[in-house]
């Protein structure tokens, strides 16, 4: 009987190995958002920006709306990454103090709105899960109880351990000078020495907190002492872009910021002025938020449920030829993912392109994207790109030690084009 049980285990034991060992090195997917599943917010203390970037120890929420309104079960589950976005050979109790696939039981229903939803949060840590133990890149799944995915999102947990200089040059291709912004940085790790940097070491750099906009194959140029130096041009620029649009319905029954009409059918309906090609105009400052959103409702007290969600119209004026192209919404609004409903249509009789999202009361940044027939995004078919634009820009050290398992993030850098040099 002995014999018996602890043949059982091994095969449990080695059940498990298998299908972990097949798991390594997977490419992360990204699949699509379920259609009821709407404003997907990760925080890192109060702050909302796209990928969430966090220090390890670091609490940290999820928020998301279900239009459905029926108070379904969600779940959750957590997964670690390689630089590269495979899955890592940590099994999970290495980077996972706690255990995740547990409900989310904290949600609440709205109030006062003309779109029923019910509004999830998830804290981590909390009871069952008591944190994260290593740093590098992660994804979370939010599934329901017949293990559909309805959503999964990207985040990285970095850790203090060197220090990241970012600066922003203009391009030294005079091809280039007006369009384009460099990215140079400097990387000090004074408490822990960076073996063989060269193959050891990998960056990321990402414009806007966007994960689809990063470079990733630079390495170190040359060193001093501890100091890891990049000091590329062509090879770590990015195209400046323009100024993201935006609108605002914080009063949702009123014309507002970028909105000329709105109507209440069953839902509110907010029409916004047409928008122009920007490609072929000055550039002209325009403060923004990068592409990112924020909830709020003018007259609650509590936006989480008491903001509405209207559909917003967008229009756009454009006579350029597409080439078989489409053009595209983009923004942070859906996790800057393109698929049918960011695709804008032309209106033979109004000669205009236009589309329409519904999306949670609030302040938007967006802009209008070429999606070319081979897949690749031109993003200043429409707004022009221009190296007085302010942009962010995010630099992440990654390491991993000789005889390592994982990647480790060992600090983030912020630099921004507002300070941009020669």
């Amino acid at each position: 009987m002995k014999m018996s049980t602890q043949i059982k285990s091994i095969a449990i034991v080695l059940i498990y190995w298998s299908l972990t060992t097949q798991l390594v090195g997977q490419t992360f997917e990204e699949l699509k958002t379920a259609d009821h599943i709407k404003t997907i917010q990760i925080y890192g203390g109060t702050e909302f920006t796209g990928i969430p970037i966090l220090k390890l120890n670091e609490p940290f929420k999820i928020t998301f709306d279900d239009i459905n309104g029926d108070e379904a079960d969600y779940y959750y589950r957590i997964k670690h990454y390689n630089f590269d976005w495979t899955t890592s050979a940590l099994y999970k109790n290495e980077y996972l103090d706690g255990f995740d696939e547990i409900r989310i039981v904290n949600y609440e229903n709205s109030f006062n709105t003309l779109q029923l939803f019910s509004h999830y949060t998830l804290q981590i840590p909390n009871e069952d899960t008591r944190g994260l133990k290593v740093s590098g890149n992660y994804s979370i799944e939010i599934y329901n109880d017949d293990d559909e995915v309805v959503f999964i999102r990207r985040f990285i947990v970095y850790e203090n351990r060197s220090t990241v200089k970012v600066y922003t040059k203009r391009s030294r291709d005079f091809k280039y000078i007006n369009a384009k912004q460099s990215v140079q940085f400097e990387i000090d790790s004074p408490n822990q020495i960076l073996r063989n940097p060269k193959q050891t070491v990998k960056t990321l750099v990402m414009q806007n907190n966007n994960i689809k906009q990063t470079i990733t194959n630079l390495i170190p140029q040359f060193t001093i002492a501890n100091k890891l130096v990049y000091k590329y041009d062509q090879e770590s620029s990015f195209w400046g872009g323009n100024e993201f649009l935006f609108f605002d319905n914080k009063d949702i029954r009123a014309a507002n910021a970028g909105i000329r009409t709105t109507e209440q059918q069953d839902v509110y309906h907010n029409y916004l002025f047409t928008d122009l090609v920007r490609a072929n105009r000055r550039y002209t400052y325009n403060p923004d938020i990068n592409g990112n959103f924020v909830i709020r409702n003018l007259d609650a007290e509590d936006s989480n449920t008491e903001a509405d969600y209207a559909m917003i119209h967008f229009s756009l004026e454009c006579y350029e030829p597409l080439n078989d192209g489409e053009l595209h919404l983009y923004g942070n609004f859906n996790n800057y993912t393109i698929d049918e409903s960011t695709k804008l249509d032309f209106d033979q009789e109004t000669a205009i392109y236009t589309t329409k999202q519904l999306l949670k009361q609030g302040f938007y940044n967006y802009k209008y994207v070429l999606v070319k027939p081979d897949g690749t995004i031109d993003p200043g078919f429409i707004s022009g790109s221009f190296d007085e634009t302010e942009n962010e820009y995010i630099v992440i050290p990654y390491y991993r030690a000789p005889g390592a398992r994982y990647d480790r993030a060992i600090g983030k850098g912020i630099g921004n084009s507002q300070n941009i040099t020669n």
